[in-house]
């Protein structure tokens, strides 16, 4: 039978190309072994449901557990109603473990009970009645809130010290935060803050993305199957952009094989690769789109507006930074950035898409007739946008602190749509975000810097960053452009300007300020 890089759901072994579950977590054998109850957290898309089914599926294939993935997402519609989401978890549980587990390990009977002990009291009957000790995977825990989430919590609890013979052997809560995060009030404003009502658990870990050779082991699958090749250039560009990030690397590797190119004896390259990166970025699938939403939570425009503005964090609380790097959008292997370059390209994109969709009509004065790209042009077409539209279009913008850096995100994109593409470097604390715009045979690189109240003129640190910029893009000539942010200045009409300067390393820069 044939197999697909999956992008949809929980992975299927017999058709999905996927790594086995127990690589992906080493630990967790030894954690059950020792009869402990722990966390699993890890951002959507990165594949903790497939490896919770698939290691359910070995330790009960072992013959040594009885191990099982339930969902807890059905009570999420009954917040307010606590026995009713009970009685809705317990009825999808018995179809879940219908089809996962053979007839001798299912429960033999299932209980009633009093609302706030039903699922307690099933999970202590279902162990008193298995043959082999209860291995318990409970999925999407986040979903619930209220005094529901606390109620499931606590019965958990409390069945805890009856463990293995009166309750499970080991259980693990599965989602996309730890435990503090869970909602517990109306609406989701609030927060548990702390482990308690489950301060059972042994530890709390996330998932992990691919490594470089998980990458390479997933390709690999697709080669032996097909006959067709990736180059190892395409798989270090792959590993790269998507950072292991499981749906990125699955959604690249699916739009190159099934839609770019069908042919199995064409090798995949890197161009293949990047052609299928701009695509994805493009599109904004679902769970792309998924992350853009939270960009206008305020704990997470918190910690995001000053990495996109290349400036300082300023002083956030602890659980805003950890909240985005559980979301998946942050790392902080090696410093606080954005997860990987497509995470970075995307991000922005995100955030002016309002502000382009607000721009009106441009004429691409910025092509020659032939098509040429025309930087000269693009400069007069940028200054009289700027003029004219600039600062009305700062209030589109969700993130005020970086308004202008959107606006002219928003014109660039509206410039690369007929056939370029935009490429966005930033890094905290740097001051600065870099743009690389490139169409056709032309590459053209600029850097934006923000003037600030009681701050020097950032122009010579502006010229000597984008010097080092331009010499690793091979380039002798870019653009240097200065927000102007200080208070009590004239309109942005009246004070946008252009000089022509020489840069300390002798490259020709247009410095446009506005």
């Amino acid at each position: 039978m044939p197999k697909w890089f999956n992008t949809a759901g929980p992975c299927q072994a017999d058709i999905h190309y996927m790594l086995p579950s127990t690589v992906r977590l080493p630990e967790i054998v030894n954690l059950i072994a020792q009869r402990n109850y722990f966390v699993i957290h890890a951002p959507r898309q990165v594949g903790k449901t497939t490896a919770m089914l698939a290691l359910a599926q070995e330790l009960t294939a072992s013959g040594q557990y009885t191990a099982v993935m339930l969902s807890l997402e059905v009570g999420a519609a009954f917040s307010d109603d606590l026995g009713a989401a009970e009685l809705a978890i317990l009825d999808e549980w018995k179809q879940s473990i219908r089809f996962r587990l053979p007839k001798d390990l299912q429960p033999e009977e299932w209980l009633d009970a009093e609302a706030g002990a039903r699922i307690g009291k099933n999970l202590s009957n279902w162990t008193e009645q298995s043959s082999r000790p209860l291995v318990v995977f409970l999925d999407e825990i986040d979903a619930l809130s209220n005094e529901t989430l606390i109620s499931v919590l606590r019965q958990i609890r409390s069945g805890f010290p009856n463990r293995p013979q009166g309750f499970p052997q080991s259980l693990a809560l599965v989602g996309m935060r730890d435990i503090r995060d869970y909602k517990y009030a109306s609406g989701g404003s609030d927060r548990l803050n702390t482990s308690s009502p489950f301060n059972i658990k042994v530890r709390s870990f996330t998932l992990s993305n691919f490594t470089l050779e998980d990458v390479r082991k997933l390709y690999q699958q697709h080669t032996d199957a097909t006959g067709q090749v990736f180059t190892p250039e395409a798989v270090d560009l792959a590993f790269h952009l998507t950072q292991g990030q499981p749906w990125l690397v699955n959604a690249i590797a699916k739009e190159i094989v099934e839609y770019i190119t069908k042919d199995p004896a064409i090798p995949i390259t890197a161009e293949l690769v990047n052609q299928a990166k701009e695509i994805l970025i493009k599109r904004q699938d679902t769970h792309l789109d998924s992350l853009a939403e939270r960009l206008r939570e305020d704990r997470v425009r918190a910690v995001i507006q000053p990495i996109l503005a290349g400036q300082e964090l300023p002083d956030v609380p602890q659980d805003d930074i950890r909240y985005v790097l559980d979301l998946g959008l942050c790392t902080n292997e090696n410093g606080l950035a954005i997860a990987n370059p497509i995470y970075q390209e995307v991000l922005p994109r995100v955030l002016a898409y309002v502000t382009t969709a607000s721009i009106g009509y441009l004429q691409p004065i910025w092509l020659s007739e032939q098509g040429e790209f025309l930087p000269d042009r693009l400069l007069e077409a940028f200054l009289l946008f700027w003029r004219q539209h600039g600062e009305p279009l700062f209030d589109s913008t969700p993130y005020p602190e970086i308004a202008p850096h959107i606006v002219l995100m928003a014109f660039l994109h509206r410039v690369v749509n007929g056939g370029g593409t935009l490429e966005r470097e930033y890094a905290i604390g740097s001051g600065r975000m870099d743009i690389c715009l490139r169409y056709g045979k032309t590459t053209l690189a600029m850097e934006l810097k923000v003037w600030r109240d009681k701050k020097p003129d950032p122009i010579k640190e502006g010229l000597k960053q984008l010097d080092k910029y331009l010499s690793g893009l091979s380039l002798d000539t870019g653009w240097l452009v200065i927000f102007d942010r200080r208070s009590g200045l004239p309109p942005l009409s009246d004070r946008t300007t252009t000089e022509n300067v020489i840069s300390p390393a002798g490259r020709e820069i247009i410095v446009i300020r506005g």
